[in-house]
């Protein structure tokens, strides 16, 4: 056992010059609140509108306009806590965050400091076969920056505040992860509970969410090393490459006989290396006081249940479910719930039909050809019902697995009933006993040499098969097939 467990230990280490190196991780994950206007004006929150179009006042920080909190972002957190497994607190301040920036236009920005809506929750991930529970520290809401713009002109930069004030919630990891692949995984699986929960879109691309990555290193058990903080990451590959990138560069720091400064840094993917920004600022650096624009904010205890009633069911719920109620193995289990949408649609075919059946045609049939089709779930020219109809088809004997893929491929292509497509193509399987038998006794006529060494040799009976296959086209019953020509060979 002790073995076991330091091999399991070990596992996440990385060799340096000098011996092992622990990879201490934490992230700040920045999630775009799904509501269709911002934390704390009316204004729009549409992506890609003309510059400076989504603006209000209050978003361009005129002066004499006030913010008015948006009860829809706060119910959005709440719903994000509960699905964190996260303490909600009933009472929570903001702040101001006091710093310069040109696309900041307040000069300060309205966020939580000490008193956050959700506290200290906790996530799951499962890592190369072994699941780990990784710590929550907060959750809380703050308002986003603009967008400032280099490339458009060689003397000047623009700012597009059509950003400015949209809801974000960052949720703060505790250091609990030890690679790469961890915070990977943590990453996809934040994103996966708030899809599932619609509190944000989670849409990498549009910026909707990015991470600051926390990354330090210490010899194994020792203390905990300086952290330098990697911000915006914004894709889960360059998460991982970040992370080991930067590793890789303070362990080489400290073989040489030098210090790790604790700074912020960017992340080029280009050139695949981390480079300084600027000093790592602390929480004083910032002068964080309580926004005297804004009154606590005071939830009861009702409204928290009653938005948590109202979840719908999470990830890790439904992938346990489909191992118990329809007998998926976890693996096939993690891979139909990594989307909603995909669980959706594998739940609407699996409906009323044997699920093991129903997830090999959405996994490796459905999914295989979207993945070669560069398509989403929601382009499928396959429905739900079209394909629960295939494998209803293969259920009742009136087709065979082979022929249900060349039917998938008909109602890729063109649509239409597939049983209605079966009956006018002449896609029937045979099962006629009589029929195959005489099939049975051509082949083994024509091939006497290889009928005797199957004789000795049973397990050559499955070429047989084949060619029984091939001679109805594909249409026979293989089981009946396989049946007969066993019979007929004494084996």
């Amino acid at each position: 056992m002790a073995a076991a467990a330091k091999s399991k230990k070990n596992k996440n280490l990385i060799r340096g010059a000098d011996g092992d190196w622990e990879i201490i991780v934490g992230l700040e994950v920045h999630a775009q609140v799904a509501s269709k206007s911002k934390l704390f004006s009316a204004s729009s929150t549409g992506f890609g509108a003309e510059p400076n179009s989504h603006v209000s006042l209050v978003d361009a920080a005129m002066p004499g306009m006030l913010p008015v909190i948006n009860e829809e972002c706060v119910a959005q957190a709440v719903r994000t806590g509960h699905g964190l497994n996260a303490e909600i607190h009933p009472y929570s301040v903001f702040d101001r965050k006091n710093y310069f920036y040109p696309d900041l236009p307040q000069g300060y920005q309205i966020s939580q400091y000490k008193q956050p809506i959700v506290g200290e929750g906790e996530v799951t991930i499962d890592v190369d076969g072994e699941t780990r529970v990784i710590g929550i520290e907060w959750l809380h809401l703050e308002q986003d920056a603009g967008k400032s713009i280099h490339d458009q002109h060689p003397d000047y930069s623009y700012v597009d505040l059509n950003r400015s004030g949209v809801a974000l919630m960052e949720i703060v990891s505790k250091p609990d992860l030890r690679s790469s692949k961890e915070a990977q995984a943590y990453v996809t699986k934040v994103r996966t509970i708030l899809r599932y929960l619609g509190t944000s879109d989670g849409d990498m691309d549009k910026g909707n969410l990015r991470a600051d990555v926390n990354v330090s290193v210490r010899k194994p058990g020792g203390d905990l090393g300086t952290r330098c903080e990697i911000k915006n990451v914004n894709s889960i590959r360059f998460i991982g490459q970040a992370i080991d990138t930067e590793a890789r560069r303070q362990i080489a720091i400290i073989e040489d006989g030098g210090r790790i400064t604790q700074e912020t840094r960017l992340f080029d993917p280009a050139k695949c290396e981390t480079r300084s920004m600027r000093s790592k600022e602390e929480a004083h650096d910032y002068r964080y006081f309580p926004d005297p624009d804004l009154l606590p904010l005071e939830i009861s205890e009702d409204y928290i249940a009653r938005l948590k009633a109202a979840l719908p069911e999470l990830p890790d719920e439904k992938q346990a479910r489909f191992v118990s109620k329809l007998g998926l193995s976890s693996y096939d289990a993690s891979v139909l719930i990594a989307e909603r949408e995909n669980a959706d649609y594998f739940e609407a075919v699996a409906k009323g039909r044997d699920g093991k059946l129903a997830a090999n045609w959405v996994i490796n049939e459905l999914f295989g050809r979207l993945n070669k089709e560069g398509l989403q779930i929601s382009d499928s020219p396959v429905s739900a019902k079209q394909l629960g109809n295939i494998i209803d088809l293969i259920s009742e004997g009136t087709i065979s697995g082979k022929i249900a893929k060349d039917l998938f491929e008909i109602v890729w292509s063109e649509g239409g009933d597939p049983a209605a497509i079966v009956e006018a193509r002449g896609m029937k399987q045979v099962t006629d006993t009589g029929a195959i038998e005489k099939t049975v006794e051509e082949v083994l006529a024509a091939n006497p040499e290889k009928a005797e060494q199957a004789k000795a040799k049973p397990n050559l009976a499955g070429w047989f098969v084949g060619q029984v296959m091939k001679a109805s086209g594909g249409k026979a019953n293989p089981q009946v097939v396989n049946d007969i020509v066993r019979k007929k060979l004494g084996v």
